[in-house]
């Protein structure tokens, strides 16, 4: 278990090796824990869509059953691995476990279900519908978890 630390640093370094390679403007505006979110989270959509496909496909569950089953385990995975590598660790896990959850239920109700079920419902193949809600939740989430979740929470000091 010696090695759970330097893995997060050299994640950690790695994403801010990634901003630093930005051009000016970018470099200035992109902070390091947003390239870790998009690598986390790449990884850990593309688990929700082969789960998707192998549910729906595979085993034949109601859209619905599979996108519920794909998203509550890559979301899971999602609050491990961005808590592990990408925020704080170190911090108590109660509040952003309840945080997280009241964000992904909003994130659920009305992007993932709503867009990927419009978007089925006009024709758009499931697996196509889910990408472009996943682009609309990409944006939601990192918001939500870098300032909300995983945020600093404020402390009142006394003079």
């Amino acid at each position: 278990m010696g090695d759970v630390p330097d893995t997060r640093e050299r994640f950690r370094r790695a994403c801010a090796a990634v901003v630093g390679v930005l051009p000016g403007p970018l470099r200035r505006i992109v902070a390091p824990s947003l390239v870790g979110f998009a690598v986390v989270n790449g990884f850990t959509f593309g688990v929700d869509l082969l789960l998707l496909s192998l549910l729906v496909d595979g085993l034949r569950l109601p859209l619905w059953a599979g996108v519920t089953l794909a998203y509550g385990t890559a979301f899971a995975l999602s609050f491990v691995l961005n808590r592990w590598l990408n925020f704080d660790p170190e911090r108590p896990v109660g509040a952003q476990v309840g945080r997280y959850v009241a964000v992904i239920a909003v994130n659920y109700a009305v992007i993932v279900l709503g867009v990927t079920h419009a978007g089925a419902a006009l024709g758009v193949p499931y697996q196509l519908a889910r990408l472009a809600a996943g682009l609309c939740e990409a944006v939601f989430m990192y918001c939500a978890m870098r300032w909300f979740v995983f945020g600093r929470t404020r402390t009142r000091t006394r003079t």
